[in-house]
């Protein structure tokens, strides 16, 4: 998917470029939300194929879609699952070149990864919300990467929604944040005005 390879050119180019453009090249972190957690790690997928994952520190996918769960049967879903099934297949369906033919493809359903790549994946933080649509294959992936050994912690936020921890009027929002500090406190050692900028602006933008 192209969302996935553009990211991953960006990856290249912040690593290529570090020192024009101010960035230590030893503490590179990618991450995303929802659509974003998904090209977050395709672009993983990507960087162990091509065998560059050590160009980043940290990965930090949040809320992430992952696989084609949304494809089986809803009996066995969340409600959140349930009410997201339906336009989630279109949107997988819309993501794909050729739904048929990649389908089995971990650029596309980065959940379906060999055991072998995840294990070359960079240290991963997997941030999840307790009634998230994309709980359960979120959930499954950070176990894999656990066993796999590349998995630094799984965050799941109490009684949280998918957007909710996106909302800033919301207390689900402050956990959300404060979680994120302390990340990008105990594993980049980022002090915490340059931590409150670059996280409320990404939060805001």
């Amino acid at each position: 998917p192209n969302n996935v390879k553009d990211f991953y050119e960006v990856i290249k180019h912040v690593s290529k470029n570090a020192e024009s453009l101010g960035v230590d090249p030893s503490k590179i972190v990618i991450a995303g939300d929802s659509g974003g957690g998904y090209i977050c790690l395709g672009a993983m997928v990507l960087l162990v194929q091509n065998e560059e994952s050590d160009l980043v520190k940290l990965a930090i996918p949040g809320v992430p879609m992952v696989d084609d769960y949304c494809f089986s049967d809803p009996q066995a879903m969340t409600v959140e699952e349930r009410g997201a099934s339906g336009y989630m297949r279109k949107t997988w369906q819309l993501i794909a070149a050729d739904f048929e033919q990649q389908k089995t493809d971990p650029l596309l359903f980065p959940g379906k990864a060999s055991d072998e790549v995840l294990g070359k994946f960079p240290p991963t933080i997997v941030m999840e919300c307790e009634f998230d649509q994309y709980i359960t294959e979120a959930t499954r992936l950070a176990h894999r990467l656990r066993r796999a050994g590349r998995l630094l912690e799984l965050v799941v936020v109490p009684g949280a929604g998918h957007a909710s921890c996106m909302t800033p009027h919301l207390k689900s929002y402050d956990v959300y944040f404060d979680s994120l500090k302390t990340i990008a406190k105990e594993y980049m050692h980022v002090n915490d005005t340059d931590l409150t900028v670059a996280i409320r602006y990404e939060f805001n933008n």
